[in-house]
């Protein structure tokens, strides 16, 4: 596709809701990767996002609980300027925050366990394909 427009990309990445329920954890030592979602340092802090059952892996002092995670598999990275932007655009315009994670060909979002239907209703009316493996 020759210089997409922003909604033919969006027609074309399907969203993924995952199973599980996930939560945010700033970690008191280092962690390893072992099967969780994220886990991003710095020179402040160790942050992981992972599964409930992966809990007693991380030793933590602080948490935000309980969200699900919803994989936006873009159809063509890096092409469609604003892509992200619209994507919690539309979320947080239902209300709902949104947490971001990116890979080089993926785009990421957490929303909160309670609102995760609310977010996928606005995702799809917006056009985007959904697979709700929850």
């Amino acid at each position: 596709m020759e210089n997409p427009t922003l909604q033919e990309v969006i027609q074309s990445s399907e969203v993924v809701v995952h199973k599980g329920r996930y939560a945010y954890l700033k970690a008191t030592q280092e962690t390893s990767f072992d099967g969780h979602f994220l886990v991003s340092k710095d020179k402040d802090e160790t942050t992981v996002v992972t599964e409930e059952a992966n809990l007693f892996k991380v030793k933590y002092d602080k948490d935000e609980k309980w969200f699900k995670l919803f994989e936006i598999k873009v159809s063509l990275p890096f092409l469609a300027k604003g892509f992200l932007a619209r994507v919690t655009k539309t979320v947080s315009d239902e209300g709902l925050n949104v947490l971001v994670v990116s890979t080089f060909s993926k785009d990421y979002i957490l929303v909160r366990e309670e609102t995760y239907k609310q977010a996928m209703e606005a995702l799809t009316k917006i056009g985007f394909p959904l697979k709700d493996e929850s």
